[in-house]
């Protein structure tokens, strides 16, 4: 007997040889008392030690182990067991069978009729071991919680990596689409800043040359002229009529012509304005922003967030309190407390969708999300996640006035009113949007 300790031959419930030992499916082995007693407590046919669920409600006696503890008992077990430091009373050397409430303590028989103990509460130590074992279970509880907790953690941590990477790019990618208009609008103004600078050169030096040639008639003249009239005066008389007639077209007075300098208010005034109104030609704005914390794994958004699709197989995204985890929806990424606001929504792509507001504090785990705190029109979804739409649309217009009460959905495309929600807003409203198929924010 000294190739095994008591332990191996002791339940796990009772910490007592086995009596009448029974088997489960999962090979762990229990008193039968104490196992039907757990399963009375727990309501569920579970093994206590590995939590593997019984396949029979009615287990089979151990045999081999249980002629194995009568053969220890028969042979002076109760004694050797009982010589245990843990397991007999260190005053009256008596077995530790009674726990006491007051002390916390094991006790043998006589200590309960000691003074020491007048007047104690006194239990079983089987069923103390029982009542912690539902302590233990706790703990346990907790422990896989908190383990689920930190594989979420782990989960969150390397999608925080990836979603600033890949926002990282994004904001590269669209500041570089910024940068390139802007480095366009400049070899734009550059470019017709040159060409009006070729033009005022050309017209200058087309002045410059015509000047040049009165320039050089008129001291032709006027060599001419002085020349005769210091030679021969009478020559000179004769001949002035006909000079002054040549040079008769240069006589009239000269003048710059106006405008010749570059117009340079024309480049330089209100230069970043004029960018700014010109890039708003190029550059949409969408209303409603989508909020991919909050999205459901199988829908895609698009890199600018406007739209999304369904995808076949579910994405690995950490399962964050915002994210919704059982319907196909997601959240627009800034929440309403006054005023009001509008937007459209492109369905004509899909076969099935939903869009409406929903209160913030809604719940977005499990199946309870449209019980209240939803306000929605649906087409070909179930009944209970809004107003039904029948008729196939390209678009739909939410209208939302906070101050009112009011949630209007309508076809901006025939201009007709689907459905109007008259109510209270008490909280922060988000939009959201349902779908299996395409929707895009227009």
């Amino acid at each position: 007997m000294d190739s095994f300790s008591v332990k191996e031959i002791s339940c796990p419930i009772c910490c007592e040889i086995f009596r009448a030992p029974v088997l489960l499916s999962c090979s762990h082995s229990f008193c039968k008392e104490c196992l039907q007693q757990f399963w009375r407590t727990k309501y569920t046919k579970e093994c206590p030690v590995c939590r593997r669920r019984s396949s029979r409600d009615d287990p089979p006696c151990n045999l081999v182990l249980k002629n194995l503890c009568e053969s220890f008992l028969k042979k002076g077990g109760n004694e050797s067991h009982s010589s245990g430091p843990e397991e007999v009373c260190s005053l009256h050397h008596e077995k530790l069978k009674l726990f006491c409430l007051e002390d916390k303590q094991p006790v043998c028989l006589v200590c309960r009729d000691s003074q020491k103990h007048l007047n104690h509460t006194f239990r079983p130590i089987s069923e103390v071991v029982s009542s912690h074992t539902e302590e233990l279970k706790s703990l346990q509880e907790q422990l896989k919680h908190r383990e689920k907790i930190k594989e979420e953690c782990v989960t969150i941590f390397q999608h925080i990596q990836c979603q600033a990477e890949h926002t990282e790019r994004q904001i590269k990618l669209e500041f570089e689409k910024l940068h390139q208009f802007l480095r366009d609008e400049e070899e734009i103004a550059i470019a017709a800043l040159r060409e009006e600078k070729e033009q005022k050169n050309q017209m200058m030096q087309e002045k410059f040359e015509e000047l040049n040639r009165h320039i050089s008639a008129l001291s032709h003249t006027i060599r001419d002229l002085e020349k005769m009239m210091n030679g021969n005066e009478v020559l000179f008389l004769k001949n002035f009529p006909d000079a002054m007639e040549r040079v008769q077209s240069l006589r009239s007075d000269v003048q710059l012509a106006s405008g010749a300098l570059i117009d340079v208010a024309r480049y330089l005034g209100n230069l970043p304005f004029r960018a700014w109104k010109k890039m708003q030609d190029v550059v949409q704005n969408t209303p409603v922003i989508l909020d991919p914390n909050t999205a459901h794994p199988d829908l895609l958004l698009s890199d600018d967030l406007s739209s999304l699709t369904c995808s076949a197989n579910s994405q690995a995204l950490p399962n964050n309190p915002e994210r919704f985890d059982e319907h196909s929806c997601v959240l627009g990424s800034e929440g309403f407390t006054s005023g009001t606001h509008c937007w459209d929504v492109d369905v004509k792509e899909s076969s099935s969708w939903g869009l409406g507001i929903t209160t913030a504090s809604n719940q977005r785990k499990g199946y309870d999300f449209f019980d209240s705190g939803v306000w929605s029109v649906q087409h070909r979804l179930f009944e209970e996640s809004g107003f039904p739409v029948v008729q196939k649309l390209e678009r739909v217009r939410v209208q939302l006035d906070f101050d009112r009460g009011t949630v209007s959905f309508s076809d901006p495309v025939s201009n007709t009113n689907l459905y109007t929600f008259t109510t209270t807003f008490t909280e922060t409203v988000f939009p959201f949007f349902y779908s299996f198929s395409p929707l895009k924010i227009l």
